[in-house]
This record gives structure tokens, C-alpha cells and sequence, in this order.
């Protein structure tokens, strides 16, 4: 990377060195920030993660300009694998309009000169936080969420090492001894987000901050999902079409947010995730979490979250009903749903 004194050498004061680079631009960067062998690091780390799904593969996380747990891991992992030819979409908790989304886009824009948009259906990378998008993913998308805790046996067990032996024997009797806990305690497992799964009947694995809602699109999806923890120097991988199964009792099966008799203001939409906020006025009401396929139910009201697909029947997103029994039943869109 280029300095100021090797750009300006006769420069006396910061506004000259400021002067000297304006038009620059970013000729001394490395393409897309990151330098080359960090970028094969990455690579090599994913590569490994996706051979064992599931499996928490370590690598070296590099200073990033911004602060760790602001999602250093998913931005190296992002711009490693960014091209002149992609397009970047970067989502925090449904929105892409957050600073940090749009700070994450520009630096991407800048370091990779990608193109860089908010709809999902014409992203090839999609970073973000805590969401994982309503619309359908295709094989040809790579998903990176920002991960901040990578072991959910952390929940049972603060020590990393009895917690590491316990992956390498299939060891999860602590976190389903946990479970039934909350079970007695609450009538039924009550996770907000974070909810353990078990990946390729291998690996319990931590899908990040995602809400139950997002958990059954990761099961048989059709994208790469990466998930990237730059404090903890830590990539994990679910390939595409790899089995995701949330543990659960038989008594007590698995379920997602339930929103009974409410629909999004904004757009009507009755089978997305919604978020309850708080008006001008005091009032409260429920919204589409994922602000940019909100805008398109709103111009839209029957569009299908998989309307980019040729015939428009793929299963995305969970039943919304706590009464819907355990086999696939029809949803509003023709296909199946498990």
C-alpha cells in the first residue's frame, strides 16, 4: 500500500498529502482491499469449511477499518471471494439502509469496483447480519452472514476445549440435557435466535443470530451459506443442498415466530418475517423485517418469494401456524413445505 511520503515527498502539511492523493483514487490498494495471500487464506479456509459442513475451520483474521464484532468476518470473507463481475448486496437485520450496510457497500464498491444493489434476486454475494433474505436463493449465490459466537455449546460450556473435544466425538448430551430444561421451565424450547442445528448428522452448529424463522431455509438450500467470525478467526460453511435439522423433541417439535392475525402495514404480507415498531404516535404495529422485498410486496401484493424462478414452486420459509402437523402440507403457493 502506497503511503503519502512515497505519493507527495515534498509535502509540509496534511492538507498537502490530502491534496496530493485526491486524485488518486485507490491505485494504491490492494483489489478489494485485502492482500493477496490473506485472500488465499480465506479461500483455502472456505474450501476446508465446505469439505466438512459444519465444521468451525480456523483462520488468520486481519485488522479490518472497522472494529471487531462489526463483521470483520464476514467483510474478509466477502472480498475474498468479490470479482469484477459480481454483484454485492449487504443486509443488517433486514435493512439495507443501516450504516453499517451502506458503509460495508461502499468500501466493497471502492476497494473491488463491484456493482453493489439491494435486491436479493440479483446479488452473487450477499453479506449480513442476523437475516437471511425472503426472497429464494439460486445455486449461483453465495450467502455470508456475520457471525459473533461460532460454538453453540458455549451456551452449556464456557471452556472451548472440552467444548472442541465434544464436537470431535459427537458429544451434544449437554445441550440436549439444556434443552429439556427449558422445556420444564417454559412448556416448550424458547431460543429467540442462535437455534442449535445439527448439519450433515455431524456437526452442531451455530447458524449466528439468525431468527427461527430463517433456520428451516438453511436446511436443502439450493446457495452456498458462509458463516464468518472475524473476532474468533473462525469460517464454518453449510454447502447447498445439505441437510439442516434444528434439534427438538418429538413431543416438542420445532417452531418458528408465530404472528397470529397480524400482517405487515406496510404491504399486507401475512408469511414473512415481520418486527414490531413503535409510530410517531405511540402506537404499535408489525412490519416486513426485510425492508427490500417489503418494497416489492407493496407494488406487488401476490408476488411470490421465489418469483424469479422458473415455475415459481419452490418451498422457502416456514409455517407460520403452530397447528400445522409435522408432514409437508400445501402452502399458498403450490408447492410443499415441511
Amino acid at each position: 500500500m502506497t503511503d503519502g511520503r512515497s505519493v507527495v515527498p515534498d509535502a509540509e502539511s496534511v492538507d498537502d498529502l490530502l491534496d496530493g492523493v485526491a486524485d488518486d483514487g485507490l491505485a494504491g490498494y490492494n483489489y478489494a482491499y485485502l492482500d493477496e495471500h490473506t485472500k488465499r487464506e480465506v479461500r483455502r479456509a472456505t474450501l476446508k469449511a465446505i469439505a466438512l459442513p459444519g465444521h468451525q475451520v480456523p483462520f488468520a483474521s486481519r485488522e479490518m477499518p472497522l472494529a471487531r464484532g462489526w463483521g470483520t468476518g464476514g467483510i474478509q470473507t466477502s472480498l475474498s471471494l468479490l470479482g469484477p463481475e459480481d454483484a454485492f448486496k449487504v443486509i443488517d437485520q433486514g435493512s439495507d439502509e443501516s450504516v453499517n450496510a451502506a458503509n460495508i457497500r461502499r468500501l466493497a464498491s471502492r476497494t473491488a469496483d463491484v456493482e453493489t444493489t439491494t435486491d436479493a434476486t440479483d446479488a452473487s454475494v450477499i453479506q449480513t447480519r442476523h437475516r437471511i433474505p425472503e426472497e429464494v436463493l439460486d445455486d449461483d449465490q453465495i450467502l455470508v452472514l456475520q457471525v459473533p459466537i461460532t460454538d453453540p455449546l458455549r451456551r452449556v460450556d464456557g471452556s472451548d476445549d472440552a467444548n472442541r473435544r465434544r464436537h470431535a466425538h459427537k458429544n451434544y448430551s449437554k445441550m440436549w440435557v439444556a434443552l429439556y430444561e427449558n422445556v420444564v421451565e417454559y412448556g416448550e424450547i424458547k431460543l429467540s435466535s442462535r437455534y442449535p442445528v445439527l448439519v450433515d448428522d455431524r456437526y452442531l452448529m451455530d447458524p449466528s443470530p439468525i431468527p427461527r424463522w430463517d433456520v428451516p431455509k438453511l436446511d436443502d438450500a439450493d446457495n452456498l451459506c458462509l458463516f464468518a467470525a472475524g473476532r474468533e478467526a473462525r469460517i464454518y460453511a453449510v454447502p447447498p443442498h445439505t441437510e439442516v435439522e434444528p434439534l427438538a423433541f418429538k413431543d416438542r417439535q420445532f417452531q418458528v415466530e408465530r404472528f397470529p392475525d397480524q400482517a405487515c402495514a406496510n404491504c399486507g404480507s401475512e408469511d414473512t418475517f415481520l418486527t414490531e415498531v413503535e409510530t410517531d404516535d405511540g402506537d404499535r404495529r408489525y412490519a416486513c423485517n426485510d425492508t427490500s422485498f417489503c418494497e416489492k410486496r407493496r407494488a406487488n401484493p401476490d408476488l411470490s418469494k421465489a418469483h424469479h424462478r422458473d415455475g415459481n414452486d419452490h418451498a422457502w420459509g416456514p409455517a407460520t401456524d403452530p397447528s400445522v402437523p409435522d408432514g409437508p402440507t400445501e402452502n399458498s403457493e403450490g408447492g410443499e413445505r415441511e
